[in-house]
């Protein structure tokens, strides 16, 4: 990502430590072996922005029946109609009993909060990253920084993301009894309140910032194994997503099947274990899903978690890094031709 600073060691490397260059001297245009990472500043939070925001839209739209898979197979108790052993069968049998649209229900709400979500996201990550990697590491590549960057982005992300989340699972389940998106949101506000749409805020954050920390540490490292020189690849950047995805979701699914159970408010399994209302907080939806499921409970729908991750994943960084390309080239030629 953007903190390729100084690796490899080239004469072309940013701008680092060190005296800076006589007022009357203009700088010297940009060399087309220039690390693209480094964009241009006066472009670099609308393009950090733009790239992160279609990248969010892309990776959640494409595999989104996969994600809709991953939510009814973390269900506890889930009815005898909606039960599946793998994700092919899964997909297979809600498109031949419920309709071929069936999976892209609350796709809509999805997109509505991905963009601006993924926009804050990348934004936050790539701003924090080079302020901490050049205090860590004087500018060069921080797996800390990397961690850091990735986790404090992820409170921005979440607070948007969180109540679509919500709404998307609520649409997901089998028998949702929500007709639309907005009649979700109309029903959940009227019989539960709006802290409804951040009763699983807690469990999210505390899911997606080790999460994200391992994600973006894994691929930072990868990147510095199979492209060092941090040049413009998009095979090493979806190879990194992926990798980085798998490892990040297998992780953490046990605190994803809690979210989704706070999410869902799943009412045939917390009435099996006597909860009557609505079940809160990260603690009780750990107790709750361990008398469902046991240990193997927190596993629930692992396999489709990382077979949705890993496309998700490589989708986003590969459209992400290919924006960044694409957006930093325009603005060296536009500066080379003034």
């Amino acid at each position: 990502m953007e903190l390729s600073c100084g690796v490899g060691g080239t004469a072309a490397a940013p701008p680092g430590p060190g005296p800076p260059p006589a007022a009357a001297a203009a700088p010297p245009p940009p060399m087309e072996g220039e690390e693209y990472e480094s964009l241009p500043s006066g472009a670099s939070l609308g393009t950090h922005m733009m790239a992160g925001a279609v990248a969010g839209i892309m990776e959640h739209t494409v595999m989104y029946p996969v994600d809709s898979v991953k939510t009814r197979m973390q269900s506890l108790q889930p009815d005898p109609k909606a039960q599946y052993r793998t994700v092919y069968e899964a997909l297979k049998k809600i498109v031949l009993t419920e309709g071929f649209w069936r999976p892209l229900r609350g796709i809509n709400v999805t997109m509505l909060g991905a963009g601006p979500a993924h926009a804050m996201y990348f934004a936050c990550y790539e701003k924090m990253k080079k302020s901490l990697s050049d205090t860590i590491q004087h500018g060069g590549n921080s797996h800390l920084a990397n961690g850091i960057a990735g986790s404090v982005a992820t409170l921005l992300h979440d607070a948007v993301m969180n109540p679509a989340e919500v709404v998307k699972q609520r649409m997901q389940m089998f028998n949702s009894p929500y007709k639309s998106v907005l009649a979700c949101i109309r029903t959940v506000q009227k019989t539960e309140g709006f802290g409804a749409f951040y009763r699983s805020y807690t469990t999210q954050l505390t899911m997606n910032v080790p999460f994200q920390a391992i994600h973006f540490i894994t691929y930072e490292f990868m990147q510095e194994q199979i492209n060092p020189r941090r040049e413009y690849n998009p095979r090493s950047h979806i190879v990194s997503g992926a990798i980085a995805g798998a490892v990040a979701a297998a992780a953490t699914t046990p605190l994803d099947v809690c979210k989704t159970l706070l999410n869902t408010q799943e009412n045939m399994a917390l009435s099996s274990v006597n909860i009557s209302g609505h079940l809160s907080g990260m603690v009780n939806a750990f107790k709750t899903v361990y008398r469902l499921g046991g240990i193997s409970g927190y596993f629930r729908g692992v396999q489709a978690r990382v077979i949705y991750q890993m496309p998700s994943t490589a989708i986003s960084w590969s459209v992400y890094e290919f924006f960044k390309y694409f957006l930093t080239k325009h603005k060296l030629e536009k500066r080379t031709s003034l």
